[in-house]
């Protein structure tokens, strides 16, 4: 059922859903799972609680979308956060900052037997984390409705697209970020946000390919995946300023880009793909990446070529400690606003 009796020219209301929207389960053909989650982050924590400042920035945004008017009348709704998730988050990520502080000074986690204990503790959350946002994903899916996730860290995702792959079968995933996230095991934590797609590619038979935009930091046991693995491919950040510095068009490079890619596509977004300028809050920005409105372009060509978008996700987002003086929470508000929209496009 379609929202009606909706007028968006109006104040976005805060008691509404997300956008403003007077969105429900019932009259949403999108759920947006919030996944306030960021044990394992390796630099600077805030991206657990980036869903809660999205939604108030989200009330700020126009509806009116030029390349897809009014597909938010099929309603987009952003379930309620599990507080179960915040308190277990909370209390993991203490215990990730203690093995990472000892990893730092050269310490090893297996020789100190309460550090070992935490470390167990944490790869478990995670994976029952993995499996919860599973098991929801395949529940909206058996109700027919679309899913995306809002992280969180980058390892949030992995439920999702797990789900994805047993209710749409094979399908390529289309990765914006700076950093690659290939490591097998990070730091000994299994299901590290700098291991996902390693995880992705071992767990996920159905990912035919993954198609990396943006990639600008990486070690050598990810380069060696990015040039051997045959179900990768990779558009390394300075390989495609160096074609645009030789003359090469964003639209021709997007164009290369998105025939890469499967009829059906995944795409997996975390936020420090963009100029940092954009995200400076984000637990590990990189010089170098992105303008919005190239990434949304990218996104558009995706549609427009007739690939059907299945799933996304949107991660990495932090405001920081200062809110107010951050544009993260409003830069990250409007590009799943924009994602949602070119995602019910895709499957109108």
């Amino acid at each position: 059922m379609a929202i009606t009796n909706f007028d968006p020219n109006s104040i976005g209301i805060a008691s509404n859903n997300i956008f403003g929207l007077p969105s429900t389960p019932e009259n949403s053909r999108l759920m947006i799972i919030p996944v306030p989650w960021e044990v394992t982050v390796s630099y600077r924590n805030g991206t657990a609680r980036a869903p809660e400042k999205i939604l108030e920035a989200s009330y700020q945004i126009d509806l009116c979308d030029a390349d897809a008017r009014d597909f938010w009348k099929e309603g987009y709704y952003l379930c309620e956060q599990d507080k179960q998730i915040i308190k277990k988050n909370d209390f993991l990520r203490h215990c990730a900052e203690l093995i990472i502080s000892n990893l730092s000074e050269g310490g090893e986690t297996a020789q100190n037997a309460q550090l070992q204990k935490k470390l167990d503790e944490i790869n478990k959350g995670s994976l029952e984390l993995k499996d919860q946002i599973y098991q929801q994903a395949m529940s909206f899916y058996q109700q027919g409705k679309l899913v995306a996730l809002l992280g969180g860290d980058h390892s949030t995702p992995l439920g999702l697209i797990k789900a994805a792959g047993d209710h749409f079968g094979n399908f390529g995933i289309l990765q914006i970020d700076a950093h690659a996230d290939l490591r097998e095991c990070y730091e000994g934590f299994t299901y590290s946000h700098a291991s996902v797609m390693f995880n992705v590619l071992n767990e996920v038979p159905q990912v035919e390919k993954l198609v990396q935009v943006g990639i600008r930091d990486y070690c050598d046991e990810e380069l060696d995946r990015m040039e051997n693995h045959p179900r990768i491919k990779t558009y390394f950040d300075q390989g495609i300023k160096s074609r645009m510095y030789e003359g090469e068009t964003w639209k021709d490079i997007c164009e290369d880009i998105v025939n890469q890619l499967p009829q059906q596509v995944y795409i997996s977004f975390d936020i420090d793909g963009l100029d940092p300028k954009l995200c400076k809050n984000t637990g590990t920005p990189v010089q170098g990446g992105f303008e919005a409105e190239q990434i949304q372009y990218l996104f558009k060509k995706v549609v427009d070529s007739g690939r059907r978008i299945i799933a996304f996700d949107l991660n990495e987002v932090s405001c920081g400690e200062d809110a107010q003086d951050s544009i993260d929470a409003s830069v990250g508000a409007r590009i799943l606003y924009r994602m949602c929209n070119l995602f019910m496009k895709s499957n109108a």
